[in-house]
């Protein structure tokens, strides 16, 4: 019986349509940012700015998947599938970055430097121009809260890892791989 199942399984996503997966990559990110201002507020947590620029690429991951969904051409789904992959794997490193910084042992080391990086800068100036969405107004080493006994940051990498698998899953289906572009 088992030998029956995997030529199925193969048969099926041979006919599946990726904009299922595209919507529900759109919705999971746009969920994720709206539950990370949620808790801000319900919890009174202090984002810092690599949570908040944080929360802004799942705003753009949002974005991102939701053309790929409703994308007629090959060129803009490769286009907005890219920038889905490419926004995934730096959610990644600075969700790995915050993670490793929330690991060391407390007052060795801070994300307080003496001159503030692109990413600081840039939430600053978001911070100035939509203060409920993007004002840091905490620490990147803190560890506020912890759900399933890992932090926001850890959460958000595995969250960011899932959409780069089933990024790049949606890409497979829909063609998009290096073989068929090359064609």
């Amino acid at each position: 019986m088992g030998h029956f199942i995997l030529p199925a399984l193969t048969f099926a996503d041979r006919h599946m349509t990726p904009r299922p997966i595209w919507l529900l990559l759109a919705g999971g990110t746009a969920l994720t940012a709206t539950a990370s201002l949620g808790m801000t507020i319900w919890l009174d947590l202090h984002p810092c700015h690599l949570c908040i620029f944080q929360r802004l690429l799942f705003m753009l991951l949002a974005g991102f998947a939701c053309i790929a969904a409703f994308g007629s051409s090959r060129w803009r789904m490769l286009v907005m599938s890219s920038a889905f992959a490419m926004t995934s794997l730096v959610g990644m490193g600075i969700a790995a970055y915050q993670s490793w910084l929330q690991w060391q042992p407390p007052g060795s080391i801070s994300c307080v430097g003496g001159q503030p990086g692109l990413i600081e800068r840039f939430v600053e100036w978001l911070g100035q121009l939509q203060p409920t969405l993007f004002l840091a107004t905490g620490f990147c080493e803190d560890v506020e809260t912890t759900i399933l006994g890992l932090s926001l940051a850890n959460l958000a990498l595995l969250a960011y890892l899932g959409c780069f698998v089933l990024g790049l899953w949606a890409m497979e289906l829909y063609g998009l791989t290096q073989r068929e572009i090359s064609r």
